[in-house]
């Protein structure tokens, strides 16, 4: 089970050890969880109580010992929902801080998944009618396929069409079938680069798909309009 979405949540590698033990365990004292999780007694201690206080476990005193129990999978989503209430309570006060920056980068760098889907999402909020990107291939679908629909869903929600000029590896893919307000072509077979250029409005996105992939994100208008007639050159040239 791939248990990255409960550490993009905020959990630590031990609580979800801990947390999936338990589950599995049902209701138990440390013992049992401690020999399911691999993990030392003193870890396990200190993250059952770091869990008690997320309220993702429960417990029952019997006599001198505690029996624990996992809470409900679905009280998941009450946490998410609560933590983003409570963020949105203060984004107004961070987006003020923001404006007040004197000067801001013009070249930013993005690590890892993480950090390409921050870059990603720093581009919708990138005006413009139109998404383009070309260059992608096989590798960038390491951020799971249903995330690309989810975020294209979200680019097509904001009323931006896309156009995407992608590697032939990605063909069997069907992006044209899975992602709204969108066209998409095919370079020849061949050299599949591993670099993939995403132009919005004034910004450019470059990511590159490496194991751990790097992200970077330019803004500068004309260096985008340079970018953007590039494009129009490919996008001409390619097939449907």
């Amino acid at each position: 089970m791939d248990t990255s979405i409960l550490e993009d949540i905020g959990l630590t590698n031990a609580e979800i050890k801990v947390y999936l033990s338990l589950l599995e365990l049902g209701t138990a004292t440390a013992g049992p969880i401690i020999e399911k999780s691999g993990l030392q007694s003193s870890v396990v201690h200190m993250t059952l109580n770091k869990l008690i206080e997320k309220g993702f476990v429960s417990f029952v005193k019997e006599g001198k010992r505690n029996f624990y129990q996992a809470s409900n999978p679905k009280n998941i989503v009450e946490y998410i929902e609560e933590k983003k209430e409570r963020f949105e309570k203060i984004l107004p006060q961070l987006l003020s801080k923001q404006k007040t920056a004197k000067r801001r980068p013009e070249v930013v760098t993005y690590r890892g998944i993480k950090g390409v889907k921050e870059l990603l999402y720093e581009l919708l909020e990138a005006g413009g009618t139109e998404h383009h990107t070309f260059g992608s291939t096989k590798e960038s679908l390491m951020m799971g396929e249903a995330w690309w629909v989810g975020y294209h869903k979200k680019r097509a929600a904001k009323g931006i069409k896309a156009k995407l000029l992608f590697n032939q590896s990605l063909k069997s893919w069907a992006a044209e079938k899975k992602y709204p307000k969108s066209e998409v072509r095919y370079t020849e077979e061949g050299f599949e680069p591993l670099t993939e250029t995403i132009i919005r409005n004034d910004k450019i996105c470059v990511i590159i798909w490496t194991e751990k992939p790097i992200g970077v994100l330019i803004h500068h208008k004309a260096v985008a309009d340079s970018y953007e007639k590039f494009f129009q050159i490919m996008w001409k040239a390619a097939k449907v």
